[in-house]
């Protein structure tokens, strides 16, 4: 019988990359060119980690359809401009999450991205930061349904010739646990993302962990 690859699947906002200054500031502007009154900081991340407009469904639950797509489009004009017209700078990898890339690719480990984030927006922090090598699978919003749906972490284990029993995705909101759930697939979540430690554990998260570099020892335990 042929052995099927182990495939690590990362997210990225809140796992890889600390996003978090850049998707608050740009959430507040877009607000606030609509109109609309001030989020609160708590509100936002709470919902980093969905497709973009199921976002601002989630931030506007009274608003139609039509409005949400619209609020979609202005937030991604807006990260555009603070990105490109204010010149700011990438947003960094936590600590450790190159060393522990390299270590699992080394290991044998195949890695994969599920993100709600754009294509574009995720081959840029990939370029920005050089680790695309290291990637055999990436999934984004712009080619499926809104975490927690499955089809994210489905579409990259048939990519990479692996299967649910030996792939685990590791995020750090209750939207990753959750479509690891569904994918059937076992989930890690970290702490130093959006969401907080009882939010993963309720969401499905087999391990819950607090640094990088304990994820390539957690991984071995689930998928071996």
């Amino acid at each position: 019988m042929t052995a099927v690859n182990r495939l690590v699947i990362f997210d990225c906002d809140g796992t890889l990359v600390d996003s978090q200054h850049m998707i608050v500031g740009t959430m507040h502007d877009t607000f606030e060119e609509l109109g609309l009154p001030v989020l609160d900081d708590a509100a936002v991340r709470n919902i980093v980690g969905l497709s973009l407009v199921e976002a601002m469904a989630a931030l506007l639950p009274e608003a139609e359809s039509a409005f949400h797509e619209m609020a979609a489009e202005k937030y991604k004009a807006n990260f555009y401009k603070r990105r490109v017209e204010q010149a700011a700078g990438p947003d960094p990898l936590y600590k450790g999450i190159l060393d522990i890339l390299e270590s699992l690719n080394d290991d044998g480990y195949l890695l994969g991205v599920a993100t709600g984030n754009s294509m574009r927006g995720l081959e840029r922090v990939l370029e920005e930061h050089s680790i695309g090598k290291h990637f055999v699978t990436l999934q984004t919003a712009d080619g499926h349904p809104s975490k927690p749906h499955p089809s994210m972490v489905q579409t990259a284990i048939a990519e990479a010739g692996s299967d649910a029993d030996a792939a685990v995705m590791v995020g750090d909101t209750s939207f990753d646990m959750m479509m690891a759930h569904n994918a059937r697939c076992g989930g890690i979540g970290v702490d130093w993302g959006y969401h907080h430690t009882d939010e993963l554990e309720g969401a499905g998260a087999a391990h819950v962990v607090s640094s990088s570099y304990d994820i390539p020892a957690v991984v071995k335990g689930l998928i071996g």
